[in-house]
């Protein structure tokens, strides 16, 4: 996949330099809506990097079964092994799969899918694709649990908006990720049948978490 950035070069640091960047702040989105996932039975999770929220998923939810889609081999080996070591028997409840989420083969029906922090690594382009590949494989009321960062207005906005860029440029150096802003992922799933039932605000609004839920149309 010459295309796609590759995260093996930082996956094992990448928790390190995290906390070194910005805290548990990142933490703490990713888990903020997790006890509101207990009743869903089947997930695709994208881009969930070194694994730490599934593995925290697998435990509160005894139930559940995942189709984990990386591009990063490492990052899923990492994924794997965090998830066994934190719930044992979640190796018969787990599929990985090393690939692009565009490209990758879907299940039959999902009623979660968790994406943090990963939406802002695809162009406005890829985004509306994925949400419109992702959507017919979601049953009625499936959860869509998203954490990513975010530009507020007012004071906030240039701070926001240069530790943004330095981020980007970052993972370009680090990563050869070609994404350089970050895209609107409101629009499309709105588009998409879906409606914003929770959000929780970090840092001044420099980081999102967000819960829809699919309700289309009949």
């Amino acid at each position: 996949m010459p295309d796609q950035p590759n995260f093996d070069f930082i996956a094992r640091p990448y928790r390190s330099l995290e906390y070194l960047t910005l805290g548990r702040a990142l933490e703490r989105c990713r888990l903020h809506f997790l006890p509101n996932l207990i009743q869903q039975r089947r997930a695709l999770v994208l881009g969930d990097g070194d694994g730490r929220f599934l593995a925290e998923l697998f435990v509160q939810n005894p139930q559940l079964v995942a189709d984990a889609i990386d591009t990063s081999a490492t990052m899923l080996q990492l994924l794997r092994q965090r998830c066994e070591a934190r719930a044992p028997e979640s190796s018969s409840r787990l599929t990985t799969c090393q690939t692009s989420a565009l490209l990758c083969p879907l299940g039959k029906s999902y009623d979660l899918v968790i994406t943090h922090f990963f939406l802002d690594c695809l162009n406005q382009s890829d985004l509306e694709n994925l949400v419109n590949r992702i959507t017919p494989r979601l049953s009625t009321g499936a959860l869509w649990l998203i954490s990513d960062f975010h530009i507020p207005q007012g004071l906030m906005h240039l701070p926001a908006k240069l530790m943004v860029r330095s981020l980007y440029l970052a993972f370009r150096i680090l990563a050869g990720l070609r994404t350089t802003q970050l895209p609107d992922h409101v629009t499309p799933i709105r588009q998409a049948g879906f409606n914003r039932v929770a959000q929780q605000n970090r840092l001044f609004g420099l980081l999102t978490t967000e819960l829809w839920q699919f309700n289309p149309a009949s």
